[in-house]
């Protein structure tokens, strides 16, 4: 599933080429995604793509009338091609643009969406109550160890729940918490200030480093000029099968919340 690596690297590839222009034609192909493609895209020729931006794992799309709400659900990507280039199977919605090129976006499980609002996507019930962008200032040890404190859930369960940081996935949870030294399975209110502020200190610098190497090729997820991202290369644990890249010991795998957790049980304790 992309997760913030993957949507963020997608935001920037997608940004130069649909920023400043106006949609000749929307198109789309298939009706059915995770909720039906909001009705209103029926009538946005003619509109102005003033800004795009992201919130979580959530592509927001500045109208010069309304807002557009991508979400890249667990196999969607975009792609950005000269207008009339062949459509691909799962290519279920087509942005073309004054300028010739033309937005595309595939999803072969249809788990994504796109929603329109005219009022500020912020506060769509989507995305209102979020919590701190992980990159942001905003999400630190002084807002994070409050946070996990007196909770009885994993630390894992905990990084992961969009209430309290946003964008976070499977694959970044386990990565950062390998490089803080934290077993996932570890309650989180018994985790000292000192080691959540060495969490927050890996989340930051494991997101730098996936969106810098344009995300991890993992099941269906690629860039937006198709080419796979890199950070899989570097994973430290997850998926990792031969010893821990520190100590030898073998990698485990455990499941919670019917994900998948691998961690050193010698250096993450």
């Amino acid at each position: 599933m992309p997760e913030l690596p993957e949507v963020e690297t997608t935001l920037q590839g997608i940004a130069p080429h649909v920023c400043s222009q106006k949609i000749e034609h929307f198109i789309v192909r298939n009706h059915q995604l995770r909720w039906p493609v909001a009705r209103e895209t029926a009538n946005l020729q003619g509109r102005l793509i003033e800004a795009v931006s992201r919130r979580g794992k959530y592509i927001l799309m500045r109208l010069d009338r309304g807002n557009l709400i991508w979400h890249l659900g667990m196999s969607g990507s975009m792609k950005i091609q000269p207008v009339g280039s062949p459509s691909e199977t799962h290519e279920h919605i087509e942005v073309q643009l004054a300028s010739g090129q033309a937005l595309k976006f595939r999803d072969p499980r249809r788990f994504g969406a796109l929603l329109y609002t005219v009022s500020d996507p912020l506060q769509h019930r989507l995305l209102k109550n979020l919590g701190p962008e992980p990159l942001s200032d905003e999400f630190d040890v002084e807002y994070f160890y409050p946070a996990c404190r007196r909770r009885s859930a994993s630390i894992k369960s905990v990084i992961m729940d969009s209430h309290r940081v946003v964008g976070i996935g499977n694959i970044y949870a386990s990565e950062a918490l390998f490089l803080a030294g934290i077993n996932p399975a570890r309650a989180a209110g018994g985790i000292s200030k000192k080691r959540i502020q060495r969490l927050v200190e890996t989340i930051k610098h494991t997101l730098r480093t996936a969106i810098l190497q344009g995300g991890t090729t993992l099941r269906d997820f690629s860039r937006v000029d198709g080419n796979p991202g890199y950070f899989s290369q570097n994973l430290n644990v997850y998926g990792i099968k031969q010893g821990c890249p520190v100590c030898a010991t073998t990698i485990k795998k455990i499941v919670q919340g019917q994900r998948s957790s691998y961690y050193c049980p010698r250096c993450q304790t």
